[in-house]
């Protein structure tokens, strides 16, 4: 969750500058609900000017009242949670089927388990891979394509996170601490035969539960942990969304993007960062490529163009679908890791309890950034290296993505030919890595 993917969120003043956030909510409810009419006929109109047995369907008037009809339904809709749509991979150059399963469920999260049916055990490994997702506003199937490429030659397990405004008040609250404690309860699951990627904001949280569970002397601690386009210290490189934050402070984000969910969501009451204000700072990052997008796409509808368009839909009914975010999760994680930068400062605590990385000796680091990243910087995620003094220099590998921004790092072209296969590489070459080693380090102590 960089900071960028908070900026740009609409305010709505009161006569003293503050903001009115309690009802900033329900005032966007009702807007959302006063417009379902207009949705309504908008709807209709459209398919009655594409309906062939409507001569003006076959005009160009016809086809652009049906194209401006759905820029305004799509622009006004709420977009619903996407499914992951995978049910079946290719595996040894067989295809199996996938059966999405949950294996262990919190509050406000799921852990999700790629499971596929097959037949004999592959000649090659598989190495269970737990996918952290980031919980900054998108659903976890924003990591479809993530999903996808590690599923032919992996175990595949990834978090998934719940939109807070369908959590009950009385589940109580969820904040950065709670957040570590999932990740280190997940990996008691796994057991430790487990490689973790945390993608983005993860990062933070997912060094974190390491370094107190190798402090602790865990023995689930993972083999290894890839931290990707992670805002691990933020005073390098520092772009202009890092600097938001320290500019505007704590009390300002508390004042000005926190609200409480209005009825009748099930959250209702519950203080979130709204997912319609974190749309509005993921839109105004990039407005101009968003704004040619949608004409694209009327052009596109106007000539029939539908495999266009269909792309057009795929990806923004993805991208325009958000969940809230838990108050006390985001303030804290403002303050921890944009604010007071308390992980490479070494004054990030667990509950009272310091945070120190480098207690971190059995667990493989490898570090992935993009060239062109404009959420975290590179630079950012690499510091890991760094903190993390402890892990042997052979068992450490840091890997730039030239030409990709942020989501490049995780998803698209580039990263299905050029950096899941170095990641399945380290993966593969630290597997079990850690119990050969104690199991050498016995048989030394027994002569």
């Amino acid at each position: 969750m960089a900071i960028g993917e908070f900026g740009g969120a609409a305010t709505l003043p009161d006569e003293s500058g503050a903001l009115l956030s309690t009802p900033m909510y329900w005032f966007y409810e009702m807007g959302h609900a006063a417009l379902n009419p207009a949705r309504a006929f908008a709807d209709a109109t459209r398919l009655f000017f594409r309906n062939p047995a409507n001569p003006l369907s076959h005009t160009a008037y016809g086809k652009s009242v049906a194209a401006t009809m759905e820029l305004f339904e799509r622009s006004t809709r709420r977009y619903r949670k996407p499914e992951w749509g995978i049910d079946s991979t290719t595996v040894g150059g067989e295809k199996v089927s996938v059966n999405i399963k949950s294996i262990w469920e919190r509050p406000f999260c799921r852990l999700l388990h790629f499971e596929r049916a097959l037949d004999r055990a592959p000649r090659r490994p598989q190495p269970k891979l737990l996918i952290v997702a980031p919980m900054s506003g998108h659903y976890p199937t924003l990591l479809r394509g993530t999903v996808e490429t590690f599923l032919p030659n992996h175990d595949v397990y990834i978090t998934e996170w719940v939109d807070a405004r369908m959590v009950p008040l009385a589940e109580g609250r969820f904040d950065l601490d709670d957040y570590i404690d999932y990740i280190i309860s997940i990996l008691h699951l796994l057991g430790g035969d487990v490689h973790v990627i945390a993608v983005c904001q993860p990062s933070v949280p997912v060094l974190a539960a390491v370094a107190l569970m190798e402090a602790n002397g865990d023995p689930n601690v993972p083999h290894s942990m890839i931290l990707m386009g992670g805002p691990i210290d933020t005073r390098i490189n520092p772009n202009d969304v890092n600097n938001l934050a320290e500019r505007r402070g704590l009390h300002w984000f508390r004042n000005h993007v926190i609200t409480k969910v209005p009825f009748p969501h099930p959250g209702v009451m519950r203080d979130v960062y709204p997912g319609f204000l974190q749309l509005h700072g993921f839109m105004s990052m990039n407005l101009d490529r968003h704004i040619e997008a949608h004409h694209n796409l009327f052009l596109h509808l106007v000539k029939g163009d539908g495999d266009s368009a269909q792309k057009h839909r795929e990806f923004y009914d993805e991208y325009l679908a958000v969940m809230d975010l838990a108050a006390e999760f985001y303030l804290q994680t403002v303050d921890t890791v944009f604010i007071r930068h308390a992980l490479p400062k070494g004054e990030m605590t667990h509950r009272g309890r310091r945070v120190n990385p480098t207690a971190i000796r059995r667990v493989a680091l490898m570090t992935v950034e993009g060239e062109n990243d404009d959420i975290s910087s590179v630079g950012q995620t690499e510091a890991a290296h760094a903190l993390c003094v402890n892990i042997p220099q052979e068992h450490k590998v840091h890997y730039v993505q030239p030409a990709v921004g942020h989501y490049g790092v995780f998803n698209g072209s580039r990263f299905r030919a050029e950096i899941a296969p170095r990641i399945a590489d380290f993966v593969l070459s630290r597997n079990g890595a850690r119990t050969v080693r104690t199991a050498v380090l016995k048989v030394v102590g027994q002569r």
